[in-house]
């Protein structure tokens, strides 16, 4: 799922091609993207794009009228821009917005159809969206703590969830764990300042760094290869590969869709975190700490 830095970037390009821009048509290419029918998504079209923002991990469009397009990607939504020839791509197209400058085709990947495009009027609609998460690079350090041991989570749940915390997913909380030197098992609730501190200066700083990176990667195109997986990552997504601060191989847990990265020797003292699907597997077999693999 694109998180904080793509949607950061993605944001900036949409607004340096549409703000100010009349919204001629939407095409709607899937029944099932549309997850609204009041306001009718007809009545977007004809209007100027008034603001481009991000809301948690959706892209909002402030259109004239009080009306807001809001994308959600999802896992596997995409967004591309088109110029007035180019052909969108066939099956996995979801909606095109035309404008006179270019289109922005709408894309999902896969099956699933989990992405979303709704169209609502003032801000009070609007804030349905708003998880209330805390935006880390606007807190303060005692706001960040508060809202970290607001409820008493594994971190790596607390820093995943739209509640607590904005924009931040699988991927980027692997590596401010990673940064932080911390377990993603460790309790919110058992962490000191000292520990608090790292973590809040690690979030800031991989969520900063990465979009810099991101957004230096752009340029003045538009966002390409919007990934989860992508090559400097620390651990993320590169489960059996040198840790990069230790050497030692990363390890992961896996659990529902989704993999927890993380480097044993630097997170957890050597320790290997449980994977109930592994260590159900191999019973006394599965090896407890790095010396015993």
């Amino acid at each position: 799922m694109p998180e904080l830095p793509d949607v950061v970037v993605y944001c900036e390009a949409l607004a340096g091609r549409v703000r100010g821009e009349v919204l001629q048509r939407v095409e709607l290419r899937s029944p099932f993207v549309l997850r609204t029918a009041v306001p009718p998504i007809a009545s977007a079209e004809g209007k100027r794009v008034r603001d481009v923002r991000r809301l948690g991990k959706r892209i909002v469009l402030g259109l004239d009228n009080d009306l807001f397009l809001v994308i959600h990607l999802m896992v596997a939504g995409r967004l591309r821009w088109l110029d007035a020839r180019a052909k969108p791509p066939g099956r996995i197209t979801l909606a095109i917005l035309e404008f006179a400058c270019g289109r922005i085709a709408f894309t999902e990947a896969g099956t699933k159809r989990r992405a979303s495009l709704h169209l609502v009027r003032g801000q009070e609609a609007l804030a349905q969206f708003d998880r209330g998460g805390l935006e880390v690079a606007e807190s303060t350090l005692p706001d960040f703590g508060a809202r970290l041991q607001q409820e008493n989570h594994t971190l790596k749940r607390a820093l995943t969830d739209p509640r607590l915390f904005s924009g931040i997913g699988n991927a980027y909380s692997d590596e401010i764990l990673h940064r932080a030197r911390l377990s993603p098992l460790m309790l919110t609730r058992k962490l000191g300042e000292t520990a608090i501190a790292r973590l809040f200066d690690a979030a800031r700083g991989v969520l900063g760094e990465w979009t810099a990176r991101l957004r230096a990667e752009a340029g003045s195109g538009f966002p390409e290869k919007v990934t989860a997986f992508r090559p400097g990552m620390a651990v993320h997504g590169r489960y059996g590969e040198p840790c990069p601060v230790c050497a030692s191989p990363v390890q992961r847990i896996v659990y529902a869709e989704n993999e927890c990265n993380y480097c044993a020797r630097c997170q957890t003292g050597g320790v290997i975190l449980a994977d109930r699907a592994l260590s159900r597997l191999l019973h006394d077999s599965f090896p407890r700490s790095l010396d015993e693999g």
